[in-house]
């Protein structure tokens, strides 16, 4: 009687930008063990990206660090032929998770808001992601999950960050639309919201202990966010038991302003 060797599953392959450090890094080490493997890009932080790479090849998984400016969208299908051929070195062609996680951040009160600040912010946060999104379409698999990094400060407001929560609103509608339209290839699309996280991100403000106090005092689970919660919440949308759910807006703020 012949007998039939079970052959393993391909690994996962997540596509997570502005991976180098905070909260893309973080999601990389956590896809990575469980695992993924991972592409990660970054703009200027070659250094932190290369290390972060020998990190993952150390656990066992692939890794490749692309560099890209999520705002220069001309750069996209370039980009795109570099992800072809890492797919295609690691015998793959096809990326079963997308993380738009790329972003700056920018403080001006609404009355000092320059046009060019502005363009910076629906260049990074909105045009970016959706251009990217939709050049990189070719290489998604069926099946493939989006996850979109948003900020709660599309549902409260902070004075000085208007730009920036506008496009992160934008954003949100964007989640939906995508969630609709790829939904006939099983492409699940989700965003998750996130609270005051200790990162770098806008110059480290969220490093003040003062102001980690004042936002802890209002959050309900008693503290500020660190990297590994966002990284936890984009693993929960990427993991196969979340296929059910997209075209959400997931709050990642430890319940901060209810």
């Amino acid at each position: 009687m012949a007998t039939s060797q079970a052959t393993s599953s391909p690994a996962p392959i997540a596509l997570i930008t502005g991976g180098s450090r905070g909260i893309g890094r973080a999601t990389a080490l956590l896809l990575a063990s469980r695992g993924s493997d991972v592409i990660v890009t970054y703009r200027t932080a070659a250094a932190e990206a290369r290390d972060l790479v020998a990190q993952l090849e150390g656990t066992g998984r692939r890794a490749a660090a692309l560099a890209l400016d999520v705002a220069a969208s001309s750069t996209f299908p370039a980009f795109v032929e570099q992800v072809r051929a890492t797919l295609r070195g690691w015998g793959r062609d096809r990326v079963t998770a997308l993380v738009n996680n790329a972003g700056s951040g920018a403080h001006a009160p609404f009355a000092e808001t320059t046009e060019a600040q502005f363009q910076e912010m629906f260049d990074v946060h909105l045009k970016g992601p959706y251009f990217l999104t939709q050049a990189l379409l070719p290489l998604l698999a069926d099946g493939a999950r989006i996850v979109n990094v948003s900020t709660g400060l599309s549902r409260y407001t902070y004075p000085g960050q208007s730009a920036y929560g506008i496009m992160k609103g934008g954003v949100d509608v964007m989640t939906r639309f995508l969630a609709r339209e790829l939904g006939p290839r099983h492409i699940a699309v989700n965003a998750i919201a996130l609270g005051g996280i200790a990162t770098d991100f806008g110059g480290g403000v969220m490093r003040d202990p003062g102001l980690q106090r004042a936002v802890a005092e209002q959050t309900a689970l008693g503290r500020i966010g660190v990297a590994e919660d966002a990284a936890g919440a984009i693993a929960m949308l990427i993991a196969p038991e979340s296929g059910w759910v997209t075209g959400q807006r997931i709050e990642v703020t430890g319940g901060y302003m209810l």
